[in-house]
């Protein structure tokens, strides 16, 4: 089968369908990824078609990213300021990519993608689409930690049926976000639909949660054919998965360090968060690690005892493993490379799934949740040294990994968009 893989996101979002493509690709298939012009040096590499999707994404483009990771509005700036102003746009190039030099036979979808329903729905090609976090079905069984209301997840526990209260509160806070949507959804057409930021970005055909059952389990108001893979792995930099030569050199002279990482959105934002943890870190006497990005603003300006290294990316499946202990923003591909290599954590969440994710991963027991604010020199020395005077942090991570060994979320995921494709052709 031709199948286009699409969103529009940061790698966090991207690498999942990477994974996806390669297996696709294995099988015999031909993946088309329709991504931000951004990814393409990435992709061809990998042997990889590729269509560019606007909008592109500016990886200097600070501002944007401190918007969007704005606690409060993030979300909100997030869609409308930089995804619905392009929509039109997204449209005609993904309706390039779906129908031009040929016609494909399946959409794979992620829900940032929100022109990808309409696509599918005037060209009547077959789409599934996929979600990476809980969060994204808003169910009232298992409401979810909504960024600029903390607390009402914590109702729930106190006033039974309080999730129906969240999930109400998120449809009304965003109940004008999506006119821009409707409004195309008029000029192409289409009648005006269901809720676009909650219930059309779900395929009527498949819906791939592409994560393990340890974060979230199926709940009576998700979707219908959802299907729960596992978490899809890549990492790799255009296939390059390769620790740097500095990195590797560390790692082997030493105990394994602390990891201290922002992943591949948040670290545009990070503020002062490098230049505490080194401190946090010098003053516990501890070997630490600061992946800090590619944003010159992150480089510390004071020089680093040689029990601190530091470096722009390495791949987390490389790096991880090795490490003691990671202090990291709570996004869904960061966790789920923890729970694989069996790693405590202590998150400082940020906005979107990471705060829901942070309080998942308090629940299994393998980690703890300092929030931005509070994410302080002496703070974090004090919580890091507890934590890794703790024994049972390290014993309940290595059970969570034993339980995610057993999975494979990129064959079953591929197996279902198989599946999906004889059911449909």
């Amino acid at each position: 089968m031709r199948i286009v893989l699409s969103n529009i996101g940061t790698f966090g979002d991207i690498n999942p369908l990477i994974a996806i493509a390669l297996e696709l690709k294995q099988r015999g298939h031909v993946p088309v990824m329709a991504l931000p012009a951004v990814y393409e040096q990435k992709i061809l590499p990998l042997g990889l078609e590729f269509h560019a999707v606007r909008p592109d994404i500016d990886p200097t483009n600070t501002i944007l990213v401190e918007m969007v990771y704005d606690i409060k509005n993030g979300t909100e700036h997030g869609l409308r300021n930089f995804l619905f102003p392009a929509l039109r746009q997204t449209y005609d190039d993904l309706l390039d990519a779906a129908t031009k030099p040929e016609r494909a036979d399946l959409l794979l979808l992620g829900e940032l993608n929100y022109a990808g329903p309409l696509v599918a729905e005037v060209t009547g090609i077959p789409w599934a689409s996929y979600v990476l976090a809980p969060l994204s079905f808003f169910s009232a069984f298992d409401p979810p930690v909504l960024p600029p209301y903390p607390r009402l997840a914590r109702a729930d526990k106190a006033i039974p049926g309080f999730g129906r209260v969240i999930r109400r509160v998120a449809r009304f806070v965003s109940r004008k976000w999506s006119e821009p949507i409707y409004e195309l959804r008029r000029e192409l057409g289409l009648p005006r639909g269901a809720n676009p930021l909650f219930d059309a970005k779900h395929s009527p055909y498949l819906v791939l949660a592409l994560f393990s059952r340890v974060l979230g389990i199926e709940q009576k108001d998700w979707p219908e054919h959802t299907r729960i893979t596992g978490f899809c792995y890549y990492d790799a930099d255009a296939g390059n998965q390769a620790l740097p030569e500095n990195l590797e050199k560390f790692l082997s002279e030493g105990p394994p360090p602390v990891v201290f990482t922002l992943g591949s959105a948040a670290v545009l934002a990070a503020g002062k968060f490098y230049e505490v943890s080194a401190k946090a870190a010098i003053r516990l006497g501890i070997r630490a690690v600061l992946l800090i990005g590619t944003d010159p603003r992150n480089r510390l300006k004071t020089a680093l005892p040689e029990s601190i290294c530091v470096a722009e990316y390495a791949p987390y499946s490389a790096l991880l493993s090795r490490s003691a202990m990671v202090v990291h923003q709570g996004g869904v591909g960061t966790t789920a490379q923890c729970l694989r290599a069996g790693k405590p954590m202590l998150i400082m969440p940020y906005s979107h799934d990471q705060p829901d994710n942070a309080r998942r991963m308090i629940r299994l027991k393998v980690a703890q949740v300092m929030q931005r604010a509070n994410y302080k020199p002496w703070r974090v020395t004090r919580k890091l040294k507890a934590m890794l005077a703790d024994p049972l942090l390290p014993q309940q991570a290595k059970s969570v990994a034993q339980q995610l060994s057993h999975e494979d979320g990129v064959r079953g995921a591929c197996d279902a968009l198989e599946e999906l494709y004889r059911h449909t052709h």
